[in-house]
C-alpha cells in the first residue's frame, strides 16, 4: 500500500542529511517545511500546546474503572474527576458510553531493522503512524549493535528515530561478549536510558549467542539492574532441522515451521530460565509462541522465580495452516520466528494470558513486503522473518480477549499498557490515566466495529497477516503527548514530533533480589573450616 503522505515520493535520507547539517532547527519543523506528514498537523506548534477535556467516559486503569472527565493541558493529565468545568479555549471530546484508557505500549518492535539481507519496510515514521491509528502511543524497539558495538548501534538508531511521530524507547541486543561490550552496557544503562538487553538463542551464524555468553550477560544485567530478555529457540537444533528439511526437498514456507518445532522453543526457554535462576536475576521471554515454552514459564513462576512471558498478537490469534498455502507469497507473509504454531497453541496462550501466567502482549512488528519475502522463493531459510501487528494489536486483543469474556476491561489495560510501563520502569508516567501522567490516551467504542485490510492500513507493507478479520471494539480517538493524532479515521501527525523516553534500571522485579542472595549465601554452610593434618 502506498502511504498517503502530503508528498508521496520523498527521499528520507535527504531529511536525515538535513538533520545532521542543521541540528539547530527542530526536526518537526524541517519535515513540516518539506510537506511531509499525515493530515493537517499544525507545524511549529509543540505537542504540549493542546488543552483537551474528555467528558463522561468510563475511565479505565489497570486496577479500577470509573465514570469521570479527564482534563489535559501541556501534554499532561491535570485532572480526573466528574463534571470538570473549562473555558472556551479547550477542545471537548464527548466519550459518553465509551472507554477512556491509557494508550497502548508495544514492548516488542523492529522498525528500520537490517535483517536477512533486507531492511524492514516500516521505518520510525510509518510504523509509528500505523501504531497511532491503532491506539498504541509508545513502543520499545530493539537496537542491533553495529559490528558488536553497542555505542555505534545506539548512534545508528538515534539517526533512524529522528523521524518519529510518537514516544519510543530502546532495548539493546547483545551479539558478542568482551570487556568492551561489558563497559558499553554500563554506558547504555547509566547514560542512555536503556534498562533491558536481549540475547538471541537462535539465528546461528549471526545473532546467536552461546550459553557462556548468556551467563556473562545475565550476571552483568543483574549488577546493572537491567532486565535480561531472550529469544528462546535452540539455534543449533534449528540449524539441524533446516538442513533436514532441505535434504527432504522441503524448500517452501512450511519448511520454516517444520524445522523449528515447539520442542526447540520449550528447550531453550527452560535452559534460559534455569540459567537465570542460577544467577538469580529476572528474565523476560519474548514472543512466547508455544505450549512448550508456556509450560516452562508457568512452572518457574509457580516456584517463585521472576520470569515474564510475552505473547505476541500473531501467536494469540493465528495458526500455522497458512504456511501450507499453495501460493508462495500468501504462505511466506506468515513466516516469523519462533513460527506461528498449530491450532491449539493459540488458545493455550490466550488462557495463560487471562490467568496471569503471561503478563503483557507485544507484536514483534517486523514487516517485509512481497518483493522482500520472495528472496526465499527457492529456500525458506532466505525468507525474511517477520509479520505486522503495530496497528492491529489493540483491536485484536480487545476482540479476542475482552469480547470473548476471557479478560476484563481493567485486565485489557494491564496487558496492553500498564504492565509494560511497570516492567520497563516508566509507570505512572506512562500506562495510566492519573494526574501527572503523560496525556497518552485512547477512546475506545465497544459498540463500534473494525475490519483489517492491507488496502486501508497505514503500514508500508503490501500484505497483512490479519487480512479480512473483523471484530468489535474500535479505537476512535488517539491522543499522544496531549495532541489528538487520530480521529474520524484520519491521522494528524508529522515526522520528528516523537520523544525518546529514557527508562531507569532496577524495576520492581529486582525487589528482594539482594535478600534472596543473602539467604543463599547463608545456606551454603561453606567454606568448611578443616584442620590441617600433621605429617
Amino acid at each position: 500500500m502506498e502511504i498517503n503522505f502530503k508528498v508521496h515520493r520523498f527521499d528520507f535520507s535527504f531529511l536525515i542529511f538535513l538533520l545532521v547539517i542543521f541540528p539547530s532547527i527542530s526536526a518537526s519543523n524541517q519535515f513540516c517545511d518539506a510537506g511531509i506528514g499525515y493530515g493537517d498537523s499544525t507545524c511549529g506548534i509543540s505537542a504540549s500546546s493542546s488543552k483537551i477535556l474528555i467528558k463522561g467516559g468510563i475511565v479505565v486503569n489497570a486496577l479500577q474503572q470509573e465514570v469521570a472527565d479527564v482534563y489535559v493541558e501541556d501534554g499532561i493529565i491535570v485532572a480526573v474527576k466528574p463534571h470538570i468545568k473549562v473555558g472556551d479555549d479547550v477542545t471537548v471530546l464527548d466519550a459518553t458510553g465509551k472507554y477512556v484508557m491509557p494508550g497502548g505500549i508495544d514492548p516488542h518492535t523492529h522498525l528500520a531493522m537490517e535483517f536477512m539481507g533486507s531492511e524492514t519496510i516500516d521505518d520510525f515514521f510509518t510504523g509509528q503512524a500505523a501504531a497511532l491509528a491503532g491506539g498504541t502511543t509508545m513502543h520499545i524497539d530493539f537496537i542491533i549493535p553495529v559490528n558488536g558495538s553497542l555505542i555505534e548501534g545506539f548512534k545508528a538508531y538515534e539517526k533512524k528515530s529522528r523521524i518519529s511521530c510518537m514516544d519510543y524507547g530502546f532495548h539493546m541486543a547483545i551479539t558478542k561478549w568482551d570487556e568492551t561490550v561489558s563497559r558499553e552496557m554500563e554506558i547504555m544503562v547509566h547514560e542512555k536510558g536503556i534498562n533491558s538487553f536481549k540475547y538471541f538463542m537462535a539465528y546461528k551464524g549471526s545473532f546467536m549467542i552461546s550459553d557462556e555468553l548468556l551467563l556473562e550477560g545475565l550476571k552483568k544485567c543483574k549488577s546493572l539492574g537491567a532486565l535480561a530478555m531472550v529469544h528462546a529457540e535452540n539455534g543449533d537444533a534449528v540449524y539441524e532441522g533446516q538442513r533436514r528439511m532441505i535434504e527432504l526437498g522441503i524448500t517452501g514456507p512450511e519448511g520454516h515451521a517444520l524445522s523449528r518445532p515447539p520442542v526447540l522453543e520449550g528447550e531453550a526457554t527452560a535452559r534460559a530460565i534455569r540459567l537465570a535462576s542460577f544467577v538469580n536475576t529476572p528474565l523476560y521471554v519474548v514472543h512466547v509462541m508455544s505450549i512448550d515454552a508456556l509450560e516452562e514459564i508457568a512452572k518457574a513462576r509457580k516456584s517463585g522465580q521472576k520470569v515474564i512471558g510475552e505473547p505476541v498478537v500473531s501467536g494469540l490469534i493465528l495458526d500455522d495452516s497458512w504456511l501450507w498455502h499453495p501460493d508462495f507469497l500468501t504462505a511466506a507473509k506468515f513466516v516469523m520466528s519462533p513460527p506461528i504454531r498449530a491450532s491449539g497453541h493459540n488458545k493455550a496462550l490466550q488462557a495463560a494470558l487471562s490467568m496471569g501466567v503471561l503478563q503483557l502482549v507485544g507484536t514483534d512488528h517486523c514487516t517485509f513486503n512481497s518483493t522482500q519475502k520472495t528472496l526465499g522463493i527457492n529456500d525458506f531459510r532466505s525468507i525474511p522473518n517477520g509479520v505486522n501487528g503495530l496497528e492491529e494489536r489493540m483491536h485484536l486483543v480487545w476482540d479476542t480477549m475482552v469480547e470473548s469474556g476471557q479478560i476484563s476491561v481493567t485486565d485489557y489495560v494491564r496487558v496492553t499498557s500498564t504492565e509494560c510501563a511497570r516492567i520497563f520502569n516508566i509507570y505512572p508516567k506512562k500506562g495510566a490515566i492519573l494526574v501527572g501522567s503523560d496525556a497518552d490516551i485512547i477512546i475506545l467504542n465497544p459498540n463500534s466495529s473494525f475490519e483489517i485490510s492491507s488496502k486501508s492500513h497505514h503500514s508500508r507493507t503490501d500484505t497483512n497477516v490479519y487480512e479480512g478479520r473483523k471484530g468489535k471494539g474500535k479505537v476512535e480517538v488517539t491522543i499522544a503527548g496531549g495532541r489528538i493524532v487520530w480521529q474520524n479515521n484520519k491521522l494528524n501527525v508529522v515526522p520528528g514530533s516523537g520523544k525518546y523516553i529514557e527508562m531507569p534500571p532496577f524495576n520492581y522485579l529486582f525487589n528482594g533480589i539482594d535478600k534472596a542472595d543473602a539467604k543463599y549465601l547463608s545456606s551454603l554452610r561453606a567454606p568448611v573450616k578443616r584442620s590441617k593434618s600433621s605429617t
